[in-house]
Order: C-alpha cells, then structure tokens, then sequence
C-alpha cells in the first residue's frame, strides 16, 4: 500500500518526500488528470492525497473518480495557503451520492 501527493506547490512536495510519500507537481488541469490517471493505473498506490487548490481546479473530474472507483482514497488536504473546507466538501459528497444531507 503506497501513498502518492498531486501537489501545487513544491513546499507541500517536499514535505511529503521527506515523509517518504512520493508525489508530482501540477498547475494546469490537463497535468492533474493525467497524473491521477497514472495513479488510477498503478494498482499499489491505496491513497491519493491531493492539495486543495487542485481539488478545485479538477472538482468535476475528482468527484467522479471518487464515485466511480473503490480505490485509490482520494484525500483532500490543505497546504499552507488553504483554507479547509473539508467538511463542507464532505457534505456534497455524500449528498450528492447518497442524496442524503448532512447537518
């Protein structure tokens, strides 16, 4: 079971290299997909983590990849300049796959 980062800046890399999580760098939504196409096709990796500027610039195609695949865990993390609205992503997601809504 590995681990992999899609990260937006180099800070948030870095430090996930040095706690032994491979990862790449992407700015522009064409890279993000293609790097979490590659991720979908290695079969090892068991979480992706993924900055959240990037979850907001892919929103639609991650949502998706969510729904459709079992694995990798796709997690959404803030990096030094997020401001984490996990809860609230958490929400929609299970509102909008479950249609269940959460208070």
């Amino acid at each position: 079971m590995k681990f992999y980062l899609i990260s937006d800046n180099i800070d948030t890399h870095m430090g996930m290299r040095l706690a032994g999580i491979n990862g790449a760098i992407a700015h522009e939504p064409e890279e993000v997909t293609a790097e979490i196409e590659k991720v979908l096709e290695d079969k090892e990796i068991a979480v992706l983590l993924i900055t959240e500027k990037l979850v907001k610039l892919c929103h639609d195609f991650i949502f998706d990849i969510k729904l459709k695949y079992r694995s990798p865990l796709i997690v959404e993390i803030p990096d030094r300049h997020g401001t984490s609205h996990i809860t609230e992503n958490l929400n929609k997601y299970v509102s909008d796959a479950v249609g269940i809504r959460l208070e």
